[in-house]
């Protein structure tokens, strides 16, 4: 998605990085509806996208972006930029968090949820619909004016934008017939900051834990077969939102879930690769950092992925204060490597971001920085042993 032939493992991560606390106080604000300075808020995330542009080119971060710093969350901002939206959801938790009373009882006293909750986002009470603000283009611009204050650092840059299928599962649908009418609703309203990220010249991720998550938590009690057909609509509705954009430019996340947990109902990566893979993308950043998944990278042997497409490979896990040690980040990546058969082919990342939503942090800020270093180091390592030289 970069430079044709890499000489070395570039590095990126999934979007978000940890907020400066009064930035996520104003942001968990006006998720509860409450009036906040708009000034005040833009002047903050001004200096929070400075830092973050500043801490990940300090990190050794090749492919960085603005950590999601304007935004309250990585997909509940769009109440704020498209119609329809209102009330409040009831989301049910984790359906593995529900086996393990015991473990579910002491998450919640160690990460009480005072900000923004993604368990109880505003539901669609009307038709969805862009309200053609400028505020990704703005973004876009922000994100921009920082790298070049920093001396661009990046190899390259990028945007987030959640999927439709995260919005329609987890904000609750009280308007539309059908799902699928509701993630097609969203996905035209996508179109157009889709477009927008790619005519700024940055890559555009789409976030889209749905297309795993969804398994055990809106189709927990229904067949694979059915949340296999959901994952179906969801691709569709990318492709189609994604018509004409430079594929190579696109890159798409898909996890399990950002949150420590058991995740002994996760979706097999092997179940519901058939379908991902036909989602349109340059590039696919998946989770395998994390003890749940890391044998998954596996299932990239003998020529899964797409012709031409890369591999971001989760080596960082997002959800534990454990720091791994380069050499680690080295072994994954080299087991990438030989998994796709070319190390041209693969990238390092994270698997998932570091503050998905405002207040939601299992890794502290200056830990965060640190993970991100050692997959630097370790990127560095892995290069020298798979591309030669010093």
């Amino acid at each position: 998605m970069t430079d044709t032939k890499p000489e070395r493992i570039l590095t990126t991560h999934a979007g978000s990085l940890p907020r400066p606390p009064r930035l996520g106080q104003l942001h968990s604000r006006r998720f509860k509806g409450e009036a906040i300075d708009p000034a005040e808020l833009a002047r903050e995330v001004d200096a929070a996208v400075t830092e973050m542009v500043a801490r990940q080119a300090e990190a050794g971060i090749d492919i960085g972006n603005d950590g999601e710093a304007p935004r309250e969350s990585f997909f509940t901002y769009v109440q704020h930029r498209m119609s329809g939206f209102g009330g409040r959801s009831e989301r049910a938790p984790m359906a593995d968090l529900g086996r393990y009373p015991g473990f579910f009882a002491m998450l919640a006293k160690l990460y009480p949820l005072d900000g923004v909750s993604l368990l109880a986002p505003p539901q669609a009470v009307g038709p969805v619909a862009s309200l053609g603000g400028d505020d990704v283009a703005q973004e876009c611009r922000r994100l921009k004016a920082a790298i070049a204050r920093a001396g661009r650092p990046f190899v390259e840059a990028f945007m987030t934008a959640p999927s439709p299928g995260i919005i329609a599962a987890a904000m609750g649908n009280a308007y539309y017939p059908s799902l699928e009418d509701y993630v097609d609703a969203v996905a035209d309203a996508l179109a157009r900051d889709y477009r927008t990220i790619l005519d700024a010249g940055l890559l555009l991720q789409i976030d889209a834990p749905d297309l795993a998550m969804e398994r055990h938590t809106l189709f927990a009690d229904k067949p694979l077969g059915d949340f296999l057909d959901f994952v179906k609509v969801v691709g569709r509705a990318i492709n189609r939102a994604l018509a004409g954009a430079p594929l190579d430019r696109v890159r798409l996340h898909v996890c399990w879930g950002n949150y420590e947990g058991p995740h002994d109902l996760d979706v097999p990566l092997a179940d519901i690769w058939p379908e991902v893979s036909k989602i349109n993308a340059g590039a696919y950043l998946i989770s395998m950092a994390n003890p749940r998944h890391a044998h998954e990278v596996c299932c990239f042997e003998a020529g899964a992925l797409p012709a031409g497409a890369a591999l971001i490979a989760g080596v960082i896990d997002t959800t534990t204060n454990y720091i791994e040690h380069p050499e680690v980040v080295a072994m994954r990546l080299e087991a990438a490597a030989k998994a796709v058969g070319d190390p041209t082919r693969v990238m390092a990342g994270t698997d998932c971001g570091f503050e998905t939503s405002a207040g939601f942090q299992s890794v502290a800020a200056d830990v965060c920085w640190a993970k991100l270093k050692a997959m630097s180091d370790g990127a560095a390592i892995a290069s020298r042993r798979l591309f030669g030289g010093s």
